[in-house]
């Protein structure tokens, strides 16, 4: 497994451990617009403040990366942006950026690094930085868990993680010794945001709406299809990338995708607002954007909708 070390902005820190409750979730942002490719998801990404604060302070769990513009950055995560209004993220993102202002924000685009189930030590817990780390580096550095200094590290975080979450699980591990070949230690149980959720969803929707192809971002929206409060879960392939409009038609039954992807709209709309043309254009037709097979919309989910949302 691998684990990042991130340099993290003081401030950012100070305001998201400060939260009373904690987030669920952070975007640890990037006014650059390289994308982070270092993890892959669930592997722990962790916080090292600047110097002389050289500790490392917390983490979270590395859900995805994307580029998206920064007005959707602030209205998928808000203050989990570690900010308190968004008059408060423009000057810090100016900081980086002379030419972001109130009027390009939905043309501008950062960086979003989703973390899931964060943690946040006391300054008891904090954790000295490795042996191994430069006072060169600026954005971060990897660390293996096959590695002594990798494995060490994950050691120190998970003891600290029974105090500070002990809902997650700690796999088994022993410590390597010269000739070891070390194991695949990892954490679970760390749970995908709404945030998180959005964005992972926009990108294997690659930014298009399922129904229409839709490519305007602001009107995109991901939707639930077997809802949070109808138990249904947080996970991507209970999920559809929809213009806002054909989202909130899919939650109230008068829209709905057939577990073949095929698109169905309810008479309902006729009988009830006597209109409906556009939406009866699409009755019938396949999905027009559709994520690879590991990520495509859950036949359960589907066949959940049409029996229990859909307006027939």
């Amino acid at each position: 497994m691998k684990i990042w070390i991130g340099v993290t902005d003081n401030r950012w820190f100070e305001y998201l451990s400060s939260q009373n409750p904690l987030p669920d979730e952070v975007n640890f942002w990037q006014p650059s617009l390289t994308s982070f490719k270092a993890l892959s998801s669930k592997e722990l990404f962790l916080f090292k403040l600047h110097s002389p604060l050289d500790f490392i302070v917390g983490g979270g769990f590395f859900e995805t990366s994307t580029i998206i513009p920064i007005a959707l950055a602030w209205e998928t995560f808000g203050e989990k942006n570690g900010v308190k209004a968004l008059d408060d993220f423009l000057p810090v993102l100016k900081k980086y950026n002379k030419e972001i202002n109130n009027k390009n924000i939905h043309t501008l685009s950062i960086v979003c690094n989703v973390l899931s189930t964060p943690f946040f030590f006391k300054r008891e817990d904090w954790i000295d930085i490795p042996q191994s780390w430069s006072s060169n580096i600026v954005r971060g550095k990897i660390y293996k868990t096959e590695e002594a200094e990798g494995f060490n590290l994950f050691k120190m975080i998970s003891e600290r993680l029974v105090k500070y979450n002990p809902l997650l699980t700690i796999s088994k591990y022993e410590m390597p010794d010269s000739t070891a070949i070390y194991g695949n230690p990892y954490l679970t149980k760390s749970r995908l945001g709404q945030g998180g959720f959005r964005l992972i969803v926009t990108d294997i929707y690659y930014k298009k709406c399922a129904i229409t192809g839709e490519r305007t971002l602001p009107v995109l929206e991901a939707a639930h299809i077997q809802p949070i409060s109808k138990n249904g879960p947080n996970i991507i392939t209970n999920g559809l990338l929809l213009r806002s409009d054909l989202h909130k038609l899919f939650d109230t039954g008068y829209i709905t995708i057939t577990p073949d992807l095929k698109v169905e709209v309810s008479r309902r709309i006729r009988e009830e607002f006597e209109n409906g043309r556009d939406y009866y254009a699409v009755h019938g037709s396949s999905l027009k954007s559709v994520p690879e097979e590991k990520n495509k919309p859950s036949i359960n989910y589907l066949s959940w909708h049409n029996e229990n949302i859909f307006l027939s």
